[in-house]
């Protein structure tokens, strides 16, 4: 037998063992999600996790998606909660280890294409009620001092030496912690959005709809903002680049704001790990601590359940520490 003819024995093999597996109705799934009007970002979510679905297929158990079983369901889920497990989009290994809620975030997303293949008269493999959830661990939400997060607010005005970009960022921090809006919602903020009162009209996760408030405070550093701005761009905080060049729809990125918070975080020397989010957890928290109804705030944050409310509002180390204080039977010290 020739060299040649054993080369392309080898390179048919090797295709043959490399078989690329696709899942079924891909693509009418996704069209599906379009035509029910989800969000750009939730259809991403939703592909990306298919796609870590069709990876393990293709290289952990080489099987098709028609061969799948109960058992193999369980190696997914333990592939899942693995450090060794690879992206599904660049194939590259990675240590960090998913978090509960990420994890089931992609079982659901596995779950709920079963269900859309079942609408479709599809034979499945396997029913969606054995795709079961990892059960969550229990977090304790940390949010830093009240006089730390007012510091971390303040600080774009004595860090930053641009006065445009002082001004601008301290607007945004106060922004966040004014109305407890999510950093995407408030990136995508427009002037119009703002009523002469700070009611502010938002479409925030899930198309959800609700109105958040700006304090008077707030509302004077967006004027101050305002007021250095000379262009008539819509956007109500732009980049200063995207400014100068001009484009119509330009906006501050979210990996932005992120790392100036972290660099302010560190020059105040916060110890407690704080973000654009934890503005969101401190807005909840300290509204709870002065009183303020946890349904009031399960509509001001635009949550769904009142369960996800209550794990912000109840995170609060001294709230519970005051709490025990003041109402505990037996907290009184005995007399000698």
């Amino acid at each position: 037998m020739s060299i040649i003819i054993q080369t392309l024995i080898m390179l048919s093999s090797s295709i043959e063992t490399k078989k690329k597996i696709s899942l079924p109705l891909f693509d009418e799934f996704l069209l599906h999600l379009q035509t029910d009007n989800y969000s750009q970002e939730t259809m991403y979510n939703y592909e990306r996790d298919l796609l870590t679905l069709t990876y393990f297929l293709e290289h952990e158990i080489q099987k098709e998606f028609e061969q799948i079983t109960k058992a193999d369901v369980e190696r997914y889920k333990a592939y899942l909660l693995s450090t060794d497990r690879k992206t599904a989009i660049s194939e590259q290994e990675t240590s960090l280890k998913l978090q509960s809620g990420s994890i089931n975030r992609i079982l659901s997303s596995f779950r709920s294409y079963l269900k859309f293949l079942i609408f479709q008269d599809y034979k499945i493999p396997v029913v969606p009620e054995s795709v079961r959830m990892v059960r969550k661990e229990k977090k304790h939400y940390k949010v830093a001092e009240l006089n730390e997060l007012i510091s971390l607010i303040e600080s774009p005005s004595t860090f930053e030496k641009n006065s445009v970009v002082a001004t601008r960022n301290r607007a945004m921090l106060e922004v966040l912690f004014a109305t407890g809006m999510r950093i995407s919602e408030l990136l995508s903020l427009n002037r119009r959005d703002i009523d002469s009162s700070g009611r502010i009209f938002i479409i925030g996760k899930g198309k959800k709809e609700r109105f958040v408030y700006l304090t008077e405070r707030a509302k004077f550093y967006i004027d101050n903002y305002l007021k250095l701005r000379k262009d008539a761009l819509p956007a109500l905080f732009v980049p200063q680049k995207g400014k100068r060049m001009g484009q119509r729809d330009c906006r501050i990125s979210p990996n932005y704001l992120q790392a100036k918070i972290k660099s302010y975080r560190e020059k105040l020397g916060i110890i407690v790990p704080t973000s654009a989010h934890s503005l969101r957890h401190g807005f909840a928290t300290y509204l709870a601590e002065e009183g303020a109804s946890p349904v009031a705030i399960q509509m001001l944050l635009g949550h769904e359940s009142l369960n996800t409310t209550t794990r912000y509002v109840n995170a609060s180390d001294r709230f519970a520490e005051d709490s025990h204080r003041r109402y505990h039977p037996l907290a009184e010290r005995p007399e000698k």
